[in-house]
């Protein structure tokens, strides 16, 4: 009777693996949903679950959550500042779909908001640390745009149809990486900060999500889905996907690692600080 089945049991294994040499180990082991993972620094480890950010000090194992006032419905896109003072998260407080506010790390006071308009997600903050570049859906069109942290007029960077998304900006800030499915898969893409010079990474006949430069700007890690499992527009869990890495020019294109994952497990930026390591969640179900 399917009341006596067994009901399975879902766990999430934080990793990292070495960009160099793909020497992988695991970091943690754990029931339930553990989600996009993001470094502070070379030994402070974030990642999302519950809706909470946590932390992890990789040199000590200590823990915590990152206060971020009423705004405990965050979801998987987040970065902190380049000199980890600030923390910039995505929520979607109830009846709202997700908007992005900041908050001084440490601080017990009420984010603030930057995006008055839903949805909006947060992929990348400039290397100055005065813009941020996300992902909106405007007019029924999911595109790139850009805004002042301080506040103020959004501005487009991507008008071609369909999905836009996963704006990232390069070490020095004069160029965005992103992904697009106007070519038909989705693709890997960089363009001028500016939006100017959009111009295509990736063909290798799957579909190539959220590129992450690296902190020198040579390479280009991102997690690709099977085109035989997934539709173009979509990155769902519970997939077979590879980990890929690619020179910044597109060239070099190859596959790190092959695992049980998709969303969750490499939304944001997570280069680790100094090293050649980047961190990444692979799920099971037992």
């Amino acid at each position: 009777m399917a009341g006596n089945a067994k009901e399975k049991r879902r766990f999430s294994l934080l990793c990292l693996i070495d960009m160099a040499t793909g020497e992988e180990r695991e970091i943690m082991r754990c029931e339930g949903n553990l989600e996009a993972p993001f470094f502070r620094s070379r030994d402070e480890l974030c990642y999302n679950t519950g809706g909470r950010i946590h932390r992890m000090n990789l040199a000590t194992g200590e823990r915590d959550i990152l206060p971020t006032g009423s705004k405990i419905r965050c979801n998987n896109d987040h970065v902190f500042s380049k000199d980890g003072r600030y923390l910039f998260i995505s929520n979607g407080d109830e009846g709202i779909c997700s908007r992005i506010y900041v908050t001084e790390v440490g601080s017990h006071a009420e984010p603030r908001l930057i995006t008055p308009l839903a949805p909006s997600y947060l992929h990348g903050v400039s290397p100055d640390g005065g813009t941020i570049a996300y992902c909106a859906c405007r007019g029924g069109e999911y595109d790139v745009y850009t805004m002042p942290v301080e506040g103020g007029a959004e501005t487009r960077l991507t008008c071609t149809p369909g999905l836009c998304d996963g704006p990232e900006y390069s070490p020095d800030g004069k160029k965005i990486y992103f992904c697009s499915v106007r070519c038909g898969n989705m693709e890997c893409f960089v363009m001028d900060a500016d939006g100017s010079n959009q111009t295509r990474l990736t063909g290798n006949g799957r579909h190539n999500w959220f590129p992450h430069i690296s902190h020198d700007g040579g390479k280009i890690a991102y997690i690709s889905y099977d085109p035989a499992e997934v539709k173009p527009g979509d990155h769902p869990p519970d997939r077979n996907v590879q980990l890929r890495l690619m020179n910044a020019d597109g060239s070099d294109d190859r596959c790190l690692v092959s695992f049980f994952g998709g969303q969750g497990s490499l939304n944001v930026n997570s280069m680790r600080q100094g090293t050649n390591e980047l961190a990444y969640v692979k799920y099971e179900i037992l």
